[in-house]
Formats: C-alpha cells, structure tokens, sequence
C-alpha cells in the first residue's frame, strides 16, 4: 500500500509514543498533524502559534514525555518562536514539527534552520522519501535522551512524496550518561567529610530519574540541608532538612542558611544570577562544587573548586558508597539540633510577618496569596507569568512536589503565564491547576483564555492587577521620565473573563477570596479568574535580581 512522507511521519511518531499534540493547523501541517490524530495522539488546538509552543514546553516538562508542536510554515513558525525559544534555554524535550517552504519565491519562504539555531534548538530536516523515517526517529531520540528541543522542517514537496519502504528508520539508543573517575569521587567525597555546614542546591538536571533519592542519601551521609532552584520547587517535599528555594525567592532564613554554608553544591544546576542572588549567597570563604551532565555549563556562571562532569544520580550514589566505606558512621554537618528546629518555625514565606497593606479598594498580595493557599486543595499544579507580581503566587502557595511547579522564565518573557498553565494542566489532569499572571502578561495571551474554556479546564486563574507593567515602574521608581508608557488605565478583567465563558470575582480585600471556596465546593467545571486588584508594596522582594540581565 502506497503511503506519503507526512502519513508515515505521523504514524511514526505516535508509534515512538507521542500522546500530545500542540498547535494551530495550517495548509503545511494540516496531512501531518492528521495523522497524528488517526494515530491516537490528541491534539490540542491553541488560538495563538505562541501559546501553543509555550502549552507543548509546559506539558513536556511536568509530565515527562516529548511533546510535539505542529506548526505552519514561516509565519506559523516565526508566531511561536518566543515559546520555543523558552523551551530550547530550559532543555525541554519538545519536537517542533514544522513545514517548510522550498520554493524561494514563496511568501512563506525564510531560513527557519537558521533560526532554530540562532536560539539554541538543534535544527534537522526531513530530507527525502528516502530518508523520511530515519530523520524522524534521530529528532525523536535527541528530544528524549538528551532533552533538547528539535526543529525539524518537513519540506512541502517532501512531505507529499511518496515514502520509499525500503528504508526502515534506525534505532536510536541512549548513551549512558558519564560518571566522574575514582579520583573525582574521592575529592568531592573528602570535601564533604570537612564541611561542617554543606548545602546541596538541585535545579532542572536533577530532575532526572533517580536523582532525587541518591541526593537524599548522599546529604544524609554528607550531613547537608537540601535546596532547589525555582524550577526544582518541591522536590524534596517531606524531608526535615528541606529549605525550599535558594535564590531571589529564598526566605530570609533560607537566604541565611544557604550563605552560611562553607560547601555549596550545585546538582545539575546553573549556580546562576538567580539562584545565588548574583553571588550574593556564596560566602566568601565557601569551597563551591557543580555535578553537571554538560561539561560545557561547568563554571559558566562562576568559577568552582571542584567541577564533577556526570550524571546526578550516579555521581551521588558513588559519592555516598564512598563515604561509607571510606568514613563511616555518618556527620552532623548543617542537621544540628537548632537548624531543625529553625526550618519547623521559620522557613516559609507564609511563616514571616508582614504589615498588610491592603486598603483603598486594593488588597496587599501577599495576604491574598496566602489566603488562597489556605483554600486551595494540597494537590494543585502552579504555573506562573513573569512579572513584579511573580514571586506571590511563587512562594506563598504551596505545591506538592517538583510536579506541582511549572515555572518557564529561562527567556523571562511576559505573557507566557496562561498558555503554561494550559501544558501543565493537561500533563497533570488529576491536581487542581492555578495560573498566577499579571494584567500586562495576561493581557498579552489573553487569547488562550478560550482555549482554557473550550478544554474545560477548572483552572483558577489569579491576576495580580495593578494596571501597570510594575517591575519597570518599581525598578526606575516615582518620578522618572517615561513611566506613562509602563502605566495604564484599570481594565475590567472580570468583565472579559466572562465575555470569554468563564467565572469571574473582583478581588480588593482578602476576605473576598472566600466565594473561591463556593466555586470550589460546587465541583467548578469552568475556570474562574480573580481579578485582583493589588496594592503596592514598593516592588516585590525578588525585583532586583529580575534586572541583573
């Protein structure tokens, strides 16, 4: 039976077990997309090219599958470039599908490749009938061994040739992830066995599988506190000597336990601005380590004593074999008696007093973030905007494990909050999802605002409204020439909300926040948004490291 490029390239795909399918169908991905679906995929139809990338990098990273993206090509393409470009900074394994061009006087016609590498994705083609599967196969397995995100252009006249049988694709097998010598381990191992307040940070490299136990038994052995970065937030969940975030997020007392280390170790994890505060939370004196997969991440962000090419998991594991054969019996290190007792009492952003602010019609959002922490069911799956707002529903609402967080800001753009709740939403259908967006992001999707209800999403949606882009005018403060263009006049977000389909509160004082509870208690089969109206608190706790560009 005779079968063209793009059915094969479908049915190929959903046989390697894509189950998800994100995009805005065109004359160029219409066959391919198709066949996904007559393959059993689902498909997802966004209204915007870019709330789609950003829905398929989302679902990608909370449900740990490669999720694909079918785009149109050239202006189908470029619409989603912001999203892809997000998911190609943070390594999501996501396939981008795209059409492509061939005939140069096309309207259509631009160097996507080019393009794909210009923003870090790995750029392939699917050359020919001939090679078809083959091409499919290798972007496949480079999406999910090495998770990167692929570009992959399907030409329009390859797609509708006919395939050639007799080239059946290879079996792409993943390598084995490297592992430090003896040596390495040694010195990473005797380093531990002096450090008398070793701190271990876990970012997206150590959310592999695996990684999360072997840290635990190395800190144990090692005597460490555990800390995340954003992207890594509830990881260790349950564990005594979890301190949550290191970063512009940290509490103050995680801020002061992870710069009173005098060993930091970073796990698959940047040691970046955002993390380390510039720096700021590395004493001086501190001996600082980075287990990287990527040899080419070690020391990028600051020089290291001790850099560990390898796996997290494995390179953990050996290390703590180490220590018990070597050292055994075990350290105190950081797990002292007056920490453990400081974490119970005092590590939560919800644990730390502040004067509420709320009046004149606008509630203090600190108070309203904590409010709905206490409403909302313990199974959620947070996801947020960018913005001077981002921090609130970052840290004042608990999520229950590294699954509940999605957190795509490694572009840091404005606008990718809904669409991101959207992903995550579908990845993780059995948690309540919770959008936290900003007027100005919301605003920008508020596209997929129908895509939510059309879905039937009971997905709660918080927008902090202060009818301004408030990290610009918080950062350049009162006074200062040019800040009408960052200001706006109040919108009526409810209003839209409902023109959209959905339920919708105004919210100006904390109390406000209990006809959540009715929503719900009602068993909510549509979304409800909140729109907040914010007071001011002279510009969030994290805004200064949002400008370290």
């Amino acid at each position: 039976m005779t079968e063209l490029v793009h059915e094969a390239i479908g049915r190929q795909l959903t046989d390697l077990g894509v189950r998800t399918v994100f995009g805005v169908v065109g004359s160029g991905n219409f066959h391919f997309t198709d066949a996904m679906v007559r393959g059993g995929a689902r498909f997802v139809a966004a209204r915007h090219e870019g709330g789609a990338a950003t829905m398929a990098d989302a679902y990608a990273r909370m449900s740990d599958e490669v999720a694909v993206l079918s785009l149109h090509q050239g202006c189908g393409y470029t619409n989603a470039l912001t999203g892809i470009t997000e998911a190609a900074k943070s390594r999501t394994p996501l396939l981008v599908l795209t059409a492509e061009a061939t005939d140069p006087t096309s309207n259509f016609a631009l160097d996507q490749a080019a393009i794909a590498v210009g923003i870090g994705a790995v750029a392939l083609r699917v050359r020919s009938a001939r090679t078809a599967l083959d091409d499919v196969a290798r972007a496949f397995a480079i999406c999910r061994h090495q998770r990167r995100t692929v570009v992959l252009n399907v030409p329009i006249d390859v797609q509708d040739a006919v395939l050639d049988a007799q080239a059946p694709a290879r079996e792409y097998r993943k390598v084995a992830e490297p592992r430090p010598d003896d040596d390495e381990i040694a010195a990473f191992a005797r380093l531990l066995e002096r450090a008398e307040r070793p701190v271990f940070v876990v970012g997206r490299g150590g959310r592999s599988p695996g990684s999360r136990d072997a840290v635990r038994e190395l800190a144990a052995e090692a005597g460490a506190l555990l800390a995340t970065s954003a992207v890594s937030r509830g990881m260790f969940n349950g564990d005594d000597w979890n301190i949550d975030v290191s970063g512009g997020f940290s509490s103050p007392l995680t801020a002061e336990l992870v710069s009173g280390a005098d060993l930091l170790v970073g796990f698959g994890c940047a040691l970046n601005m955002w993390t380390m505060r510039h720096g700021r939370l590395i004493a001086p004196d501190a001996t600082v380590v980075q287990v990287d997969i990527e040899p080419g991440a070690i020391g990028v962000h600051r020089d290291v004593d001790l850099g560990l090419w390898g796996g997290v998991a494995g390179t953990a594991r050996a290390t703590a074999a180490w220590l018990r054969a070597n050292s055994p019996g075990g350290r105190t290190g950081y797990r002292t008696p007056d920490v453990a007792e400081r974490i119970r009492s005092g590590l939560r952003w919800n644990q730390v007093p502040f004067e509420d602010a709320s009046g004149d019609g606008r509630v203090d959002p600190r108070g309203l973030s904590a409010a709905l922490n206490d409403i909302l069911p313990t199974e959620r799956i947070v996801s947020v905007d960018s913005g001077n707002f981002l921090g609130y529903p970052s840290m004042y609402l608990d999520v229950p494990d590294e699954y509940g967080f999605c957190f795509t800001q490694a572009f840091q753009s404005v606008g990718l909050g809904l669409a991101t709740a959207i992903g995550a939403a579908l990845a993780q259908p059995d948690r309540l999802p919770v959008a936290g967006c900003g007027d100005g992001g919301f605003l920008m999707g508020l596209s997929e605002l129908e895509t939510v209800v059309r879905l039937g999403l009971p997905m709660l949606i918080v927008v902090y409204n202060d009818a301004m882009y408030g990290a610009e005018v918080h950062h350049f403060g009162a006074g200062t020439s040019g800040l009408d263009t960052v200001t706006f006049p109040d919108t009526d977000i409810a209003a839209l909300a409902r023109g959209h389909g959905c339920d919708a509160l105004t919210i100006r004082r904390p109390e406000d926040t209990h006809a959540v509870k009715e929503w719900l208690s009602a068993g909510p089969v549509r979304p409800l948004v909140l729109d907040a109206k914010i007071a001011s608190d002279g510009g969030s706790w994290w805004l200064q490291e949002a400008f370290g560009h």
